[in-house]
């Protein structure tokens, strides 16, 4: 294969026919002990569907998964206790059902490097194999949003709750995973309406 082809390959990594619309979205969310990917853990996995312009909430994903390891500062935050879920999998119960879910859908998130590094570490540490799923992340499609003129209003990093306030989004669960994952899901819904309104968009486009 010619230097060409492989990169008109990398490109265009999905098919024509395949839309926005019908392509499966799961948007995630995780909780964490911390921001250490080596030594800290995932509390909580919080996911949905969405596809079709539609938020799935009745086919949603949350597991707490059994941990002793906990930071009382995180804990401030997420308000994950240890004495909060009685009934938890361990980690390798949660991370089957969490693929289960998942499948072959395009991951949405909001930093997602963040909580696909922990999920991959997740994974290692049991025995599996790394995510290979495409993925997004809501903070860089931000980002395309921004017209030209307001170039230096732009922020090296924008926080969810930074979009919950740009498109009025409701933070009432926030800091709970499945509820970031709602957030990240209607913002993903403002961004896709604004970059249609700036120029013709398709899937491939999210990507580059």
């Amino acid at each position: 294969m010619s230097l060409f082809n492989f990169f008109k390959k990398e490109e265009n990594l999905f098919d024509e026919s395949v839309t926005i619309e019908n392509t499966r979205f799961v948007v995630l969310d995780t909780e964490t002990t911390g921001f250490d990917y080596e030594n800290d853990r995932i509390l909580c996995i919080g996911a949905l569907v969405l596809q079709n312009g539609i938020i799935a909430i009745q086919n949603s994903f949350e597991v707490y998964v059994k941990q002793d390891h906990y930071d009382k500062s995180t804990a401030q935050i997420h308000g994950i206790l240890k004495a909060f879920v009685v009934q938890r999998p361990t980690e390798l119960e949660a991370l089957e059902q969490f693929l289960s879910f998942l499948g072959d859908a395009v991951i949405i998130a909001h930093h997602t490097v963040f909580d696909v590094t922990m999920i991959n570490k997740a994974l290692e540490r049991n025995g599996l194999p790394e995510l290979t799923n495409k993925r997004l992340d809501t903070a860089i499609l931000y980002k395309k949003t921004l017209i030209k003129s307001h170039l230096f209003e732009r922020k090296d990093h924008y926080t969810l709750d930074d979009l919950a306030d740009k498109f009025d989004i409701s933070k009432k669960d926030r800091h709970t995973a499945l509820g970031d994952a709602y957030i990240t899901a209607i913002a993903f819904l403002k961004i896709i309406k604004k970059l249609k309104e700036k120029k013709e968009i398709n899937l491939n486009s999210l990507f580059k």
